[in-house]
C-alpha cells in the first residue's frame, strides 16, 4: 500500500523531530519554524477572504525577492548585505520570458481554476520548449528546491559508497531533518536518499561538510547555476533556509531539475517512494540512553502517489519563500516539468496545483512554446548524453523520451552504418568469385 500525505509526513519530519528531542534529553518535540512542512489546515471558525492569485503584471520581483517577513536574511555582523542580481538583456530563454503576467501561447485555453502560485512554469524536459508560464524571470526564493543544485554537485563530486559518520552538528541544524545522528554510519548514498527524498537539512549539512563547508558548498552551487545561464539564482544556503541574498525564478529552477535530470542516480531517488536509513549509537552524554534502530523514511512529494504518470520532483517551505515545487510527469511519451514559486496551500495544495499545470501542459499542441530553456551544462558539453530514462510505468513498461534530431541522426548513423559496410563486403566477395 502507498504511503499517504500523513505517512509520508511522519516518516520524515514528526519522526525526525521525536529523534531530535530524545537526543537533546526534552521530554516532547519542538516544530522548527522554518522547514519544509506547511502549516496546519486545521478548523477555524474564522472566515477568510476569497483566495485570489497575486498580479504580477507590473513585474514586481523584475530585481529581487519580496521583503522578508523575519530576519533570517540579515547578514550576519561584518558581512556586506549582497546586492540585487543583474538582469540579463535580452531575457534569457527568449522574447515572452521577459514577460511578467501570464505567458501563453497564441491561442491557447484559459488556465485551470485555482493556481496560487506567484510565478510557475511549464516545459518539456527533453526538448527544453516553455509551454506556459507566469513571471518566469521573476525573482522568488527557493527553499528546499535548491537541494537540486546541491544534488547535481554532490552527485557528480563525491564517491556514493564513502561512509560517513554523523555528528551533531549534522543533528542540530535548523529545519526539515531525516534523523541523523552522532555517531551514525551513512553511506553518501543514504544521504542522498535523505536529501533528495526527505529534504533532510542534516544531509545537506553532512553532504556540504565533505564539500568544504557550507560556504564552499554554495559557492559550487553557484558555479552550476552560472554555468547553466541560471542567472536569477544565487544559493545562500546549502539547505534552502533563508539566506541574505537567496534567489532563483520558476525558469531557473526548470533548467536546475532539467540539469539533475542528466544524472541517473538522481531520476532514481525523486521517483522512489521509501527506503530504510540507518540508526545510530547511543549517546553517552545522555543517561540511560540506548542504541537507535533504523527506520524508514518517504518521498515528501504528494505528485508522486497521486498523478499518473509522475516521474519525482523536489518540495520546499520557508515563512519568506513560502511553498516551492518542482517535479516532472511522463504522457504519451512527452515529459514535462512544473515549478511553482511562492505558493500557498490555499485554494489547493501546491501538488494540486503542478497536477492541474501539467494536464494543461499535456493538452497543449506539440507544437506550442512561448521560450526555450538554454542549451548549457551538459547537453552543451557533451550532446551525446541523453537526458536519465523516465522510470517505468505502473505495468512494468518503459516510457520513450522524444529523440533529438541529432539522436534521430545518430540512431541512423549507428544502424546504418554496419548495415552498408556489411553490403559492400558481399558485394566484393561476389565480384572476387565472378573473377575467378
Amino acid at each position: 500500500m502507498k504511503i499517504r500525505e500523513l505517512g509520508v509526513r511522519a516518516a520524515c519530519t514528526l519522526g525526525a523531530a521525536a529523534i531530535a528531542a530524545v537526543m537533546a534529553g526534552a521530554p516532547t518535540a519542538t516544530a522548527v519554524p522554518t522547514t519544509d512542512a506547511p502549516p496546519s489546515s486545521g478548523s477555524s471558525t474564522t472566515t477568510t477572504p476569497p483566495f485570489t492569485t497575486p498580479n504580477t503584471d507590473g513585474c514586481p520581483q523584475k530585481t529581487q525577492p519580496p521583503p522578508p517577513v523575519d530576519t533570517s536574511e540579515v547578514p550576519a555582523p561584518g558581512e556586506p548585505t549582497p546586492s540585487a542580481l543583474p538582469v540579463p538583456s535580452p531575457a534569457v530563454g527568449g522574447d515572452r520570458m521577459s514577460e511578467c503576467g501570464v505567458v501563453l501561447p497564441k491561442g491557447a485555453p484559459p488556465l485551470p481554476a485555482d493556481i496560487s502560485a506567484t510565478s510557475w512554469m511549464v516545459s518539456d524536459l527533453d526538448t527544453g520548449r516553455v509551454l506556459a508560464a507566469k513571471d518566469p524571470h521573476g525573482r522568488y526564493r527557493p527553499a528546499s528546491t535548491i537541494k537540486v543544485a546541491l544534488a547535481i554537485v554532490a552527485l557528480r563530486t563525491l564517491d556514493l559508497n564513502t561512509v560517513v559518520i554523523g555528528t551533531q552538528a549534522d543533528a542540530d541544524v535548523d529545519g526539515t531533518r531525516v534523523g541523523i545522528g552522532p555517531g551514525g554510519r551513512y553511506t553518501n548514498r543514504q544521504l542522498m536518499q535523505a536529501l533528495i527524498m526527505c529534504s533532510g537539512n542534516d544531509a545537506a549539512h553532512a553532504i556540504a561538510t565533505q564539500l568544504g563547508g557550507d560556504k564552499a558548498a554554495v559557492a559550487k552551487m553557484n558555479d552550476v547555476a552560472k554555468s547553466l545561464r541560471a542567472l536569477d539564482t544565487r544559493a545562500a544556503t546549502p539547505s534552502g533556509l533563508d539566506g541574505p541574498g537567496m534567489s532563483t525564478s520558476a525558469y531557473d529552477l526548470s533548467v536546475l531539475f532539467r540539469e539533475a535530470m542528466n544524472i541517473p542516480l538522481f531520476a532514481e531517488l525523486i521517483h522512489t517512494e521509501q527506503v530504510d536509513f540507518p540508526g545510530y549509537p547511543a549517546n553517552p552524554a545522555i543517561p540511560d540512553d540506548s542504541d537507535h534502530p533504523g527506520f524508514p523514511i518517504a518521498n515528501d512529494n504528494q505528485l508522486l502517489y497521486n498523478y499518473e504518470g509522475a516521474i519525482g520532483g523536489k518540495t520546499g517551505f520557508t515563512d519568506d519563500a513560502r511553498q516551492t515545487f518542482v517535479a516532472a510527469a511522463e504522457r504519451d511519451g512527452h515529459r514535462l516539468v512544473v515549478t511553482l514559486l511562492k505558493a500557498d496551500v490555499r485554494p489547493i495544495r501546491p501538488w494540486e496545483q503542478a497536477a492541474r499545470l501539467l494536464d494543461y501542459g499535456f493538452a497543449l499542441d506539440a507544437d506550442d512554446r512561448i521560450g526555450k530553456l538554454p542549451e548549457a551544462g551538459s547537453e552543451a558539453v557533451q550532446p551525446s548524453v541523453p537526458l536519465a530514462s523516465p522510470p517505468p510505468r505502473a505495468d512494468g513498461s518503459q516510457a520513450e523520451p522524444d529523440r533529438q534530431p541529432h539522436q534521430a541522426a545518430r540512431v541512423v548513423t549507428l544502424i546504418g552504418a554496419p548495415l552498408f559496410v556489411m553490403v559492400v563486403l558481399l558485394w566484393i566477395r561476389r565480384a572476387s568469385r565472378r573473377r575467378r
